[in-house]
């Protein structure tokens, strides 16, 4: 005669077993039909993401973009299909979507400057303002850009300072982009007696005489305007962003010394005193 612990005992896992079988009868059908339609949606998940980041990579689009859109349509089709498995189960999924989203509301609160970053960021990969390897001005900060995320952007100068602007400071800002180089421009005097076109020709030879003014784009070399000291030159020419000031140093001197061999004289602004003398 059983004991009437392991009776009960016995009882119980009966009821467990009775109740597990009922499921299965009543239900099983609903959860194979669910457990299959799960399946496929990940296929078809699988499937659409590759589908589109072909067609992405066909018409040669940000790398970047590509990859969050990708995975934005794997991410919708997972929770629409886990929807439809969810109502083949009879669950009722009204609660859970207002649920989710308040929840949505609540973080899309908390993450409002985050999400203007990351749809700032959409904006620069779809429209291309500028690329890697570009030299941009924005906000007083200038340097080439070495790498474009969803969320900031990063810049690096002639220090090797690493520079993260967040996109949303990029987007509707005054860009400027000169691409891999940046402007110098010098100004200069000369005396009123000099020979203008012989400093000029000689100033046009030392910029193409050197390695580091650009070739892409000609410099320009005039009188840029009149004072009591002497004409002023203007200079203005193209060297690579990463090595602005080096090359822009090493041309001035270059300059200077051009001018002495030539016996071209740069004045120095004169101050006269007058001493009255009282009687």
């Amino acid at each position: 005669m059983a004991e009437p612990g392991l009776e009960q005992e016995l009882q119980q896992l009966q009821n467990v077993y009775n109740l597990l079988t009922e499921f299965l009868v009543k239900y099983s059908f609903q959860l194979i039909g669910a457990i299959l339609i799960f399946l496929i949606g990940l296929w078809l998940a699988s499937k659409a993401a590759r589908l589109i980041a072909r067609q992405l990579e066909k018409h040669k689009v940000d790398i970047t973009l590509s990859n969050f859109i990708t995975n934005l349509v794997r991410i919708l089709v997972i929770v629409m299909v886990g929807i439809i498995a969810l109502g083949k189960l009879g669950i009722s999924i009204t609660p859970m979507v207002a649920a989710i989203g308040a929840a949505s509301l609540g973080a899309g609160l908390a993450l409002q400057g985050m999400l203007s970053n990351y749809a700032a960021g959409i904006t620069i990969i779809v429209t291309r303002p500028f690329i890697v390897g570009n030299t941009l001005s924005v906000k007083g900060v200038t340097g080439v850009v070495q790498d474009i995320h969803l969320g900031l952007t990063i810049l690096t100068n002639e220090e090797g300072e690493r520079i993260s602007i967040p996109n949303k400071h990029i987007v509707g800002e005054i860009l400027h982009n000169s691409y891999e180089n940046k402007l110098v421009e010098t100004h200069f005097n000369l005396n009123y007696q000099c020979d203008l076109e012989q400093a000029i020709a000689l100033i046009q030879h030392v910029l193409n005489q050197s390695l580091q003014v650009s070739r892409e784009k000609e410099p320009q070399i005039g009188v840029n305007d009149f004072n009591s000291v002497g004409v002023e030159i203007g200079i203005r020419y193209w060297v690579p962003t990463q090595s602005y000031y080096q090359d822009k140093y090493q041309i001035n001197l270059a300059l200077i010394r051009a001018m002495k061999a030539a016996n071209i004289e740069i004045p120095r602004p004169l101050q006269q005193v007058s001493i009255l003398e009282r009687r």
